[in-house]
């Protein structure tokens, strides 16, 4: 029996190149997907594709040799299918097509979500990218359960298989749902009967309990990891960890994803995370005009206050504080304690 996937989700405008980086540094994941490549007439330059997945220039591969698909958006088939066909040339790990963008300015364009009101048009996308891209190179698809509601979610998941993905990630949540709680993991269940490729399961999974009570909903064992994985940099070994034990229990072998000579996956905590802050900032640094940086570190630190106690004390001391000069500062003195 193999372990059971965990993906690290794409999120535009958070979950990008810099955190890619950092979080597969802590690993736990299998895989990560791009945050997307919009694709409207015209066929990218490469400098498009590697700019917004530099990973590409690394085999398709994160610093810490973690897999990364490049995900498209658009509605446009032969578009689509070149465009995907320029992305394989770069050595992805897959190809990954957006159907659940919930931004109103995609689907104003008939991508994303949007796309979920026209399942026949959904297979004709994965099918032209599927014949596009070598055989050997999975085409997969990410959707939401529905635009303004679920009602063609069974449509749209058979179009996806159809059209020959190798696995669908299903975000349990409509457009018109955007990201407010609950997510209806439940509606993943019915999904899971139509088709016959792996399907894995998204959103509102912020920690351990989360997971398996999505597991238990969906009725799947393979999670993609987003706002829940930022928050808690940890939360992908805890799952591990607790698959680790259940199967030592249960005395199956080859499911641990094992860290540790117990072979039971380490826990995460604020000393592991802590010292990836300045490497982080270098990198939203070397990518960032300064009058932006500071709040790309707040905007994490934001998130990890869920998990961390010390991450509510850095943000408290950085929250009024947006000249980049003053925020390097105060983490160079951070470096400067940690290695005393």
């Amino acid at each position: 029996m193999t372990a059971p996937r965990l993906l690290l989700a794409p999120m535009e405008g958070l979950l990008d190149c810099v955190l890619r980086d950092i979080l597969t540094r802590i690993g736990g994941v299998d895989a990560c997907v791009s945050e997307f490549i919009r694709i409207t007439d015209q066929l990218l330059p490469r400098r498009v594709f590697t700019r917004i997945v530099p990973e590409l220039l690394n085999g398709g591969r994160t610093l810490a040799g973690t897999p990364v698909y490049g995900q498209l958006l658009g509605s446009d088939p032969q578009c689509l299918a070149e465009n995907a066909a320029q992305l394989a040339s770069l050595g992805p790990a897959g190809v990954d097509l957006n159907f659940g963008c919930p931004a109103k300015i995609v689907n104003r364009h008939g991508g994303g979500a949007m796309l979920l009101t026209d399942p026949e048009l959904i297979h004709r996308i994965v099918a032209a990218v599927r014949r596009a891209v070598p055989a050997a190179l999975p085409v997969t698809g990410k959707m939401r359960l529905g635009f303004m509601d679920d009602s063609r979610a069974e449509d749209c998941v058979r179009a996806i298989a159809a059209g020959g993905a190798a696995h669908v990630v299903v975000h349990a949540r409509t457009k018109a749902q955007g990201y407010r709680p609950p997510a209806y993991w439940h509606r993943i269940a019915d999904l899971r009967t139509q088709i016959g490729i792996p399907l894995i399961a998204n959103g509102e999974i912020w920690s351990l309990a989360d997971a398996r009570r999505c597991r238990a909903e969906a009725g799947v064992q393979d999670l993609m990891l987003g706002r829940g994985m930022v928050a808690d940099p940890g939360l992908a070994w805890e799952i591990r960890r607790h698959d680790a034990q259940q199967a030592r229990a249960s005395g199956q072998t080859g499911i641990a994803m094992a860290d540790s000579a117990s072979g039971v996956p380490r826990l995460v905590g604020w000393p592991d995370v802590q010292p990836l802050l300045p490497q982080f900032w270098a990198l939203v640094a070397a990518r960032v005009v300064p009058r932006h940086r500071a709040g790309r570190l707040k905007q994490w630190l934001n998130l990890m206050r869920r998990r961390y106690p010390q991450a509510q004390l850095m943000f408290d001391d950085l929250r009024v504080h947006n000249d980049a000069a003053r925020v390097q500062d105060y983490l160079l003195r951070l470096d400067e304690a940690l290695a005393a």
